[in-house]
């Protein structure tokens, strides 16, 4: 058979646009489908055509499988390639491809459904003498029942949806008495992640390292692995880091469980791209008889291109000629392993607030200088959206080096060299990742970064941040040749940068509170008085400087350096130092709106999402940090706790309400504090 000649992409964003490079190169005309939400998107631009299926929500969209095949049969599309996530597992997808006379570029639906439930892929990993993690996978999913299998394979041990994947609809559990909540979370969230609310229970291996193996076979009965990939740095669950080759992974292990990664591919029939997962027991190294099966994921991995850099391979392309009949185009012995290669995930996500997925525009996106080490794989760019309707990764930078060390430094210099503004991401809390000491001596587990996520997010004391904010703005618009600006503040003429001692008052909104400043003499010698609510801060501030985009200062006989980032004509600052992202913007005094008090109650949406649960009624006494409400947003489950202890005084919202990002949900009257 020969080359497709055109390809539908039925996917968006990251992996939408690594499709289309790969396809074009092949000669491909592309076809892209895209949601109302995602008119402008990189994806649709790239795409020779692009055809509008939806609303924004995928449930309307992406997944609206009469729609994509549609857009094919009036394309003149010969294939569809699925991507990852979204329908790139779904077995009755693949089936309606192939009756509308469509090659899905993907296994045959047979495999999927094989492997697409995890109690019946480890059940048929057993039967073929692959290694499984003991537990229990039946059908019986009473909750006493369950409960009760709990208590015979011991704690630790994990929760899973036997559809999940992405780490959604997973818990640990280290106690009896938890089972029972954990197992409904889990439920729910499956449920509406994938509509199938099934779990299965496995016990928790002790320093567990999560270890998969890229597979791929042809239509002719050929398979292959294309070595291993470490996906051991994850938080909860969700891989934030991965490798290839594995730390401390020796020849015999590779061999032994590569051979167990074909032999799972062959069992199932395998066609295409696959990945098979592991876990291994590292609490005495990596060794050939402590590996057990985990999943295996049908279609191409987010990590995919750590093996291409090591292997010189477009898996992409692979997946074309495979679907097309043809050979696989190396066989085992012609392949080998080329150095090292790590890829990050930057995520729009608050790491100090718990990871809080963020949405915005994207103000400002700098790549650091690309050279032969270092990849972009990206489907946004700069002014674009993080909307709350997908996921909110922004891009994955990739690393190709000689050595493992190299890759490392090389990768710090990335992340360094980033410059996003208009959301939060997890940049620094990457680069603080990578170069732990722990990650560079390759001792570390799966629980490595949820047992030490203080020591990888920022130390900057929270009250020095809206004293750098107010720093930068005045440095900035004092400065109108140097940084461009305009000077609408004038007011804030008396204040000197050196010289005779002055004083100014500034008014700021810094991330949605009320701030005000009092800057008293001058930035050599100088003091900021800061004051949030009722409470009031000062800062001596003995030296700050402005030059491009670059700020140094020294607050308190601390050094700091911040990037300071002007949007939208000079009315609003950015301002990224040591992990924490500030927006910050003129605030009028005589009409705020908010409370900045440290003391307020109210509780708003940290994002647009739906309430899954109502915890409170007006009138209920709650103390701080009790769960109000559960709000689901971004395919996660988000608690919104009590920030003080009082009474609620007003809910706004009922269960199952979609709410937007900072609409009051709930107000909480404080208790009063009395003397007498």
């Amino acid at each position: 058979m020969a080359m497709f000649s055109s390809v539908l992409i039925a996917n968006r964003g990251e992996i939408a646009c690594r499709v289309v490079r790969t396809a074009q190169r092949l000669g491909l005309r592309t076809i892209a489908v895209y949601s109302e939400a995602d008119v402008g998107a990189m994806h649709v631009s790239m795409a020779d055509e692009a055809h509008l299926i939806g609303p924004a929500p995928v449930a309307e969209s992406y997944l609206v499988q009469d729609a994509i095949l549609d857009v094919a049969r009036r394309s003149g599309a010969q294939c569809i390639h699925p991507g990852y996530g979204f329908l790139s597992e779904n077995a009755e997808f693949a089936e309606a491809c192939g009756k509308a006379g469509l090659e899905f570029v993907g296994p045959p639906p047979d495999a999927i459904r094989a492997m697409g439930l995890k109690d019946a892929a480890k059940a048929l990993m057993e039967k073929s003498g692959v290694p499984v993690v003991p537990g229990y996978q039946g059908d019986n999913q009473d909750a006493d029942f369950l409960k009760q299998k709990a208590y015979e394979v011991g704690y630790p041990l994990l929760i899973k949806a036997v559809a999940g994947g992405g780490g959604k609809g997973m818990r640990r559990v280290d106690r009896h008495a938890d089972f029972a909540d954990a197992l409904d979370a889990c439920r729910r969230e499956a449920m509406s992640a994938f509509g199938e609310g099934k779990v299965l229970i496995e016990k928790f291996v002790s320093s567990p390292r999560h270890i998969e193996f890229q597979v791929f076979a042809d239509k002719n009965g050929h398979c292959v692995h294309l070595f291993e990939r470490d996906c051991t740095m994850q938080r909860r669950h969700q891989k934030v880091l991965e490798e290839s080759p594995a730390p401390g992974m020796s020849v015999q292990m590779r061999d032994a469980m590569g051979a167990a990664a074909v032999a799972a591919a062959q069992s199932v029939g395998y066609v295409g791209a696959g990945t098979v997962e592991f876990i291994a027991d590292s609490s005495n190294g990596l060794r050939q008889d402590a590996f057990y099966f985990m999943e295996m994921n049908t279609r191409l991995q987010v990590e995919h291109p750590v093996t291409e850099q090591i292997t010189g391979v477009d898996l992409v392309e692979w997946q074309f000629r495979v679907a097309a009949g043809e050979d696989l185009p190396a066989m085992q012995d012609d392949l080998s392993i080329n150095g090292h290669s790590l890829e990050a995930r930057l995520y729009a996500e608050d790491p100090q607030a718990d990871f809080l997925p963020q949405t915005g525009r994207l103000a400002r996106l700098r790549w650091p200088e690309l050279r032969s080490s270092v990849r972009i794989d990206t489907g946004v760019g700069e002014g674009d959206v993080i909307s709350p309707f997908y996921d909110p990764m922004i891009a994955k930078l990739i690393v190709h080096e000689s050595n493992r060390m190299q890759s490392l430094a090389t990768m710090t210099r990335a992340l360094g060299a980033l410059r996003v503004a208009g959301v939060q991401t997890n940049a620094d809390f990457l680069a603080r990742l990578v170069s732990s000491r722990e990650f560079a001596a390759g001792e570390f587990d799966t629980t490595y970064i949820d047992g030490n996520v203080s020591n990888l997010t920022s130390k900057i004391d929270p009250l020095y941040v809206p004293a750098l904010v107010g720093l930068a703005w005045l440095l900035s618009t004092t400065n109108e040749e140097r940084t461009g600006w305009g000077d609408p503040w004038f007011e804030l003429g008396n204040w000197a940068l050196i010289g005779t001692d002055r004083s100014a008052q500034l008014a700021l909104m810094v991330d949605g509170v009320p701030v005000d400043f009092l800057l008293i003499g001058s930035c050599d010698k100088g003091q900021l008085v800061v004051s949030v609510g009722d409470h009031e801060h000062v800062v001596n501030v003995s030296h700050g400087e402005l030059q491009g985009h670059t700020m140094r200062c020294v607050l308190d006989g601390e050094r700091y350096t911040a990037q300071v980032i002007a949007d939208d004509g000079g009315k609003k600052l950015f301002v990224l130092a040591g992990g924490f992202h500030a927006e910050a913007f003129s605030q009028d005094v005589l009409n705020r709106t908010g409370d900045g008090s440290a003391q307020s109650g109210t509780i708003r949406a940290p994002m647009s999402g739906k309430v899954i649960l109502l915890d409170v009624e007006e009138g209920d006494v709650v103390d701080e940090g009790e769960r109000l409400a559960v709000l689901e947003a971004m395919k996660m489950e988000h608690a919104l706790n009590a920030t003080v202890s009082g009474i609620v005084t007003t809910v706004n919202v009922r269960e199952g309400d979609q709410v937007e990002e900072a609409q009051i949900l709930i107000d909480v009257m404080a208790n009063s504090i009395s003397d007498n």
